[in-house]
């Protein structure tokens, strides 16, 4: 019901935010029938000459940066939301680049930190189950629709008005901060029920309370161990991986070669990706159907995967619908999607540690996607992108370390939790603020509050 209740906040919220930019943008358009020009913020992503590179020099500026890349990519991966939106508002604020670059080393920075999250998760053993720990299967449903989504995202980012994106980012954000953190003062309080129960001789903690604890907090208690080489074989699932390579590569191809904007080439090139995108999602969706209807019939109450969600025809639908709305979202805001897969992956029961892993997992497509386009379009300077993902390189190989131990020792996986809810509310506040005092300068300004004509505006 909350999942629910949530999803209509999101759709209400965002059609009234639409409505409203609609009403503004034919008044204007009444109003004024000249010729009007971009506002600036489409400009600062479209205008590839018009390029603000600051010197790569050690000065309070870098290490600034320095500090808030290191921790917003530490605490970023570990909560699986990537942190684009406190790496943004800090290059362009701290460091000084125009938003398109800013935008630009934000998913670098994001890829250096995902890369190396998932470099770390291998070697990292599930912490009830005999299954990796990356949850290939949720990995392949997902990552077609959020890279489907993201090339939607970008080109809607072409005609939505700046004012528009900034009332989405706050809804957005705001919704699902606050989502997060009822979900992890939900599980805090569990697992001091848990753990007070585990202080009780063990025959009154088993015939009290039964199976449904122990099912509910096992990712808290360890299991056998292995070595580092037989946990990190056992996570690495090659053929799934390349699968997911190849959807990678597909869409890669696609973007590269995509012809002039609005051409007839350019629309068949971005019709085709609907098909292969929905052709992975419904292979995975037909196996995960199938492997939960079998196990129904012979009785068998145990997930398929890490989501305790029963995989009926609706529930694909849903998952569908919030990958292709979260890279959408990802794509419109210039953030890797995590912002929505994980607090969704939360939402359908996935462990914490495993929807971190998992989210983490998908970002590094999704952002290497992103990556390699900029540097065709020579979007960012190298010396600062390799500066700044070696920092997030390190960022990320800590902050999971780190964080990893210090739930197991405190026995709290809700840590995980409040840190995605408290990196996605730093990131409503930071690009927020921005976006209120960009607006405003443009209404100041009177510049144009509307929707933009997409092939016009290439």
């Amino acid at each position: 019901m909350a999942t629910k209740n949530f999803v209509l906040y999101l759709l209400a919220a965002f059609s009234a935010a639409v409505l409203s930019a609609v009403i503004i943008s034919d008044h204007n358009s009444h109003k004024n029938n000249r010729r009007i020009n971009r506002p600036s913020f489409n400009s600062d992503i479209l205008d590839s000459d018009d390029k603000t590179w600051p010197e790569l020099a050690f000065n309070w500026r870098i290490m600034l940066a320095t500090l808030i890349g290191f921790l917003g990519s530490a605490f970023g991966t570990v909560g699986g939301v990537g942190g684009g939106g406190i790496f943004v508002p800090m290059l362009t604020l701290v460091v000084g680049f125009e938003t398109k670059s800013a935008a630009a080393l934000s998913k670098c920075m994001i890829m250096g930190a995902s890369a190396s999250s998932f470099w770390y998760n291998l070697r990292v053993q599930h912490p009830c189950r005999k299954v990796p720990i990356l949850d290939y299967d949720l990995a392949l449903l997902f990552q077609p629709m959020l890279m489907l989504g993201i090339t939607l995202g970008v080109a809607l980012s072409v005609v939505f008005p700046y004012w528009l994106l900034t009332v989405l980012i706050i809804i957005l954000f705001l919704g699902t901060s606050s989502r997060s953190f009822s979900r992890g003062i939900e599980m805090w309080k569990e697992e001091s029920i848990l753990k007070k129960e585990m202080a009780k001789p063990r025959e009154t903690f088993v015939n009290s309370l039964g199976e449904l604890l122990i099912d509910t907090y096992e990712p808290l208690i360890p299991i056998e161990e292995k070595t580092p080489m037989e946990i990190f074989t056992f996570n690495l699932r090659w053929k799934k991986l390349m699968l997911l390579v190849a959807v990678w590569a597909s869409f890669l191809v696609l973007q590269v070669i995509k012809a002039l904007v609005c051409s007839t080439w350019y629309w068949i090139l971005t019709v085709a990706q609907f098909p292969a995108t929905l052709a992975v999602f419904g292979f995975e969706s037909v196996k995960l159907y199938k492997e939960s209807e079998k196990r129904k019939n012979l009785g068998n109450t145990e997930s398929v995967c890490e989501a305790t969600i029963n995989w009926t025809v609706s529930n694909l639908i849903f998952c569908a619908l919030c990958g292709i709305l979260g890279g959408t979202v990802g794509g419109l805001l210039g953030s890797g999607g995590g912002f929505i897969l994980g607090p969704l992956l939360l939402e359908i029961g996935v462990i914490p540690q495993v929807a971190s892993a998992t989210a983490t997992f998908v970002m590094m497509f999704s952002a290497s996607l992103s990556v390699v386009e900029f540097y065709l379009l020579d979007r960012f300077p190298i010396r600062y992108a390799l500066y700044l993902m070696t920092v997030s390189i390190l960022a990320g190989f800590w902050g999971q370390l780190f964080v990893r131990k210090l739930v197991v020792f405190l026995k709290r996986a809700s840590i995980i939790v409040f840190i995605l809810s408290a990196v996605i509310f730093a990131s409503a506040l930071t690009m927020g603020v921005i976006g209120i005092e960009q607006s405003i300068r443009m209404i100041h300004n009177h510049e144009f509050m509307g929707f933009l004509d997409f092939c016009s505006s290439q």
